[in-house]
């Protein structure tokens, strides 16, 4: 469910009850479009993390804290000077707008009373974090919007702060029937998206809960319905809008099987095919809902220069193995010019002087063949220009052979490396994969003062039978589980001819039962490149029989002789175990 005006609603009050009367006593910035403020209460203290990230922005409690950077940014040094050590004295939201504005009083440097706000938009690409005083006067943004930006609204300071009507939508709290009813018949959409486009704060899955509560088909038009239909709708509109005023929110998250679909500050009753989890808080909700792809998206940014080192590198070598391929199908008639050669030398001993050509029988294929002849050159001139052309390229299939094999091993390693910035799931795994790629000559090491500690830990799975499962996030972890962890019997599993992780299930000498095998491959396809696919091709074996050849590549290793199973890459239902 997209972050609606109900939501934010929820927050809201949450936050109001929560922070109000709380005092200000640490602002961080953990990253360029983040807040994180530490508030203490009666209660104790309380984080309120705020993100205004084009691609997931949020806003909500938690207890966990995140890393800052060493020198603060200016809009963070900002926030401290004015309101470090300030009181919350309101917490509230414009209408249904998905608009968050925390009110701060606060002494200043001549120890008088001030008011600041400080004000959190959520609206996808276009979230904001911006610091007013009073008079509604912008002091700063975190994220600054100029006129060649936005022809709507300039976020500058010393520009005036107010909310843009690009929609010109109606306030639901407040709509009067007629008007509710006059709005709805003047949209042409079905009714659905009536409700959405014509009402604040309303999203697409709110619409459809409130139609469904109406016993309305959202596919009809207003202007199909009779007056006493669109009445019964504004009444079922209005109730649905009383939960919001009354603060009787009911956080939710839905769920298909392990994997969660959609979220909601308020009951969604048409949503029967999933199962419901309810939640305390709706910062509960949020932290549950986007915390894993929050992360996952944050990752992905900050390994945006890995991936462009890898790509490139990836490119480059996938050209020059074509070129070598190219080049190798040159030699394939190499063959052909060594038997031109040694039949010239056995049958030219009568050819005319100036001959064109030469027919001799092939004795190799028992056919007649000719052969063109330089008519400047004498036979065995002829015989010896062959056998050059063969012997030249005979080193040139010799040394392409060898280039393409040790092209093909780089492609695969570099592959490999994609597969690991994929799975990436913290800075400490970027870290390791850096290390890496530092170790293999694709980045140079820049050498500071700072020691970077190496804390990436593998993946710790336990399975239905209670057997230790792990899997190594990288080349490096890879290595270490199979050659340094791992015991001979334990049991190692890996995509077959497919980028992944090396899986280790340590057996404790027992024999394991097939589904721990089966448990076992299924990680090993998720964590491949071939995840999401129904159908992966895994191969396992005892790990004494996996071998590393001398000089191999981090995470590059041989076995001769293994099982296979074909599994889906279905791993929902595997316990992870925490470091």
């Amino acid at each position: 469910m997209a972050f609606d005006g109900i939501t934010v609603a929820a927050v809201t009050a949450e936050l109001n009850a929560a922070l109000s009367g709380g005092r200000i006593t640490k602002i961080a910035q953990p990253e360029t479009d983040e807040l994180m403020l530490t508030i203490k209460t009666t209660d104790g203290a309380n984080r309120l993390y705020i993100s205004a990230s084009a691609s997931l922005p949020l806003i909500y409690l938690t207890d966990e804290n995140k890393p800052s950077p060493m020198t603060a940014p200016n809009f963070c040094m900002l926030l401290r000077k004015h309101i470090g050590n300030g009181r919350i004295t309101q917490v509230s939201q414009p209408g249904l707008e998905r608009i968050i504005q925390i009110d701060i009083e606060h002494l200043d440097e001549l120890g008088d009373l001030c008011q600041k706000k400080l004000i959190a938009e959520i609206m996808g690409k276009h979230s904001n974090i911006i610091f007013c005083d009073d008079k509604d006067r912008i002091i700063d943004s975190i994220k600054h919007v100029s006129a060649q930006m936005s022809s709507v609204r300039e976020v500058l300071p010393g520009r005036e702060y107010f909310i843009p009507d690009t929609m010109a939508k109606s306030d639901p709290l407040t709509i009067s029937p007629e008007d509710f009813i006059r709005v709805l018949k003047e949209k042409p959409a079905p009714l659905g998206k009536a409700v959405y486009t014509s009402f604040t704060g309303i999203s697409p899955v709110a619409a459809e809960e409130i139609l469904s509560l109406a016993g309305l088909d959202s596919g009809v038009t207003a202007r199909d319905l009779s007056f006493d239909a669109l009445n019964h709708l504004y009444r079922q509109f209005a109730y649905y809008m009383e939960q919001i005023t009354s603060r009787s929110f009911h956080p939710v998250i839905y769920y298909d099987k392990n994997t969660p679909r959609e979220f909601s500050a308020l009951a969604l009753s048409h949503y029967t095919q999933y199962t419901a989890r309810e939640f305390d808080s709706i910062s509960q909700v949020l932290k549950n809902y986007y915390a894993t792809r929050n992360t996952l998206t944050r990752i992905r940014q900050k390994s945006t220069d890995l991936r462009h080192v890898v790509q490139t590198a990836l490119e480059r070598n996938r050209k020059k193995y074509d070129l070598q391929s190219r080049q190798l199908k040159d030699t394939g008639d190499r063959e052909k010019y060594k038997v031109y050669g040694e039949l010239i030398n056995i049958y030219g001993y009568g050819l005319a002087a100036g001959s064109k050509e030469m027919n001799a029988l092939n004795y190799y294929t028992d056919q007649e063949i000719t052969i063109p002849l330089d008519p400047t050159l004498t036979p065995q001139e002829n015989a010896q220009k062959y056998f050059a052309k063969y012997n030249k390229q005979k080193r040139t299939f010799e040394a392409l052979t060898g280039l393409i094999r040790e092209t093909g091993d780089d492609i695969r390693y570099l592959e490999s490396i994609s597969n690991a910035l994929d799975i990436a799931m913290s800075e400490a795994d970027l870290a390791q994969i850096k290390e890496e790629l530092i170790q293999s000559g694709y980045v140079r090491r820049k050498y500071t003062k700072k020691k970077v500690k190496l804390t990436s830990k593998p993946m710790h799975y336990l399975s239905s039978d209670g057997y230790h499962m792990y899997v190594g996030k990288n080349n490096l972890q890879n290595d270490e589980l199979t050659f340094s962890f791992a015991s001979g019997n334990d049991w190692w599993f890996h995509a077959k001819g497919a980028p992944g992780s090396h899986v280790i299930v340590k057996s404790g000498g027992d024999e394991l039962p097939d589904r721990v095998f089966e448990e076992a491959g299924r990680l090993a396809a998720y964590y491949s490149r071939n995840r999401g696919s129904d159908k992966v091709e895994i191969d396992y074996v005892e790990k004494k029989h996996v071998k590393k050849p001398n000089g191999a590549k981090p995470g590059f290793v041989v076995y001769y002789t293994n099982y296979s199973l074909v599994i889906d890459s279905d791993i929902s239902g595997l316990q992870v175990i925490p470091d």
